[in-house]
Formats: structure tokens, C-alpha cells, sequence
């Protein structure tokens, strides 16, 4: 007669393999990198402008935390304010006036550019920086491109 021995002193005790396989997580990560370093670009452009060229010195940053309030006339005197809902488009003075006095409000401290098309004329710069200066701007800059 052949002795039966018990079926579970034979197998081997198996052990849970907790490891996790990251390879795939690190491809994921990649692809999205890149991705993202292709779009960031892209996304920092708002209204197109061709800015005058001048030798003026930049303005240091001192580490601000906010990027400064910019109101950008194009070529074809459309006003664009760079807060609110929709950013592309365009303003009437009155909107660009209330939108920048409420922006102000909220920190009198942040800083006030106007970043004007090169082909427009100097009437509409100085009544885009009279509207901001209604607004509450203690102090308005004007934006331009170094020269080349």
C-alpha cells in the first residue's frame, strides 16, 4: 500500500513579489515633459505686436511674484488688457479703465506697463496711459523691444 502524504508538504510556499515596475511611469513622464516643453511657449504669447525698437536699459526685476498689468494697443488701435476673463480680446476704454482701477485696487503696488505697436501713432500711447493713470497707475512704463 503507498502512503499518502499531505498535499501542502510538498509545494513550496510561494512569496507576493511587492515590487512595482516603474519603466512605464518614467515614458509617461517623458512624453509629458516634452510636450510641455513644447506648448509653454506657445501659451506666453497674447496679442501680436511689433514693439518699437530702442537701447533702453531693462527694468531689474526684483524678484516680483505677479507679472506687471500690460495694456497693449495693436497696430489697429484695439485695446487688450492682460487680466480678466478674456485677455485676446478687445476693450473699449471704459472696460480697460474699470478692469484696471479694480486690478489696482487690490494691489496699488503692482506694476503698469504699455506695450504699443510701433506703427501706431503717439495719440493713442498717450491715451492708453491717461486711461491708466485715471485707473489709479501711480506710475505707467512703456514696453519695447532691444535693439537689434
Amino acid at each position: 500500500m503507498r502512503a499518502v502524504r499531505p498535499i501542502r508538504a510538498d509545494r513550496r510556499k510561494r512569496r507576493l513579489v511587492a515590487e512595482i515596475n516603474v519603466v512605464p511611469y518614467i515614458d509617461v513622464m517623458l512624453v509629458l515633459l516634452v510636450i510641455f516643453m513644447i506648448t509653454a511657449p506657445l501659451l506666453q504669447t497674447g496679442v501680436e505686436i511689433d514693439l518699437p525698437d530702442a537701447a533702453a536699459t531693462p527694468i531689474a526685476d526684483a524678484g516680483e511674484a505677479q507679472e506687471p498689468l500690460i495694456l497693449s494697443v495693436n497696430s489697429q488701435g484695439e485695446w487688450y488688457l492682460n487680466v480678466g476673463e478674456t485677455p485676446d480680446q478687445p476693450l473699449a476704454r471704459e472696460e480697460v479703465q474699470r478692469l484696471a482701477s479694480a486690478v489696482l485696487r487690490l494691489n496699488p503696488d503692482r506694476r503698469v506697463l504699455v506695450a504699443g505697436d510701433a506703427a501706431i501713432d503717439y495719440g493713442q500711447i498717450m491715451q492708453a496711459m491717461v486711461t491708466l493713470q485715471l485707473s489709479g497707475a501711480p506710475e505707467i512704463g512703456l514696453m519695447s523691444d532691444p535693439e537689434r
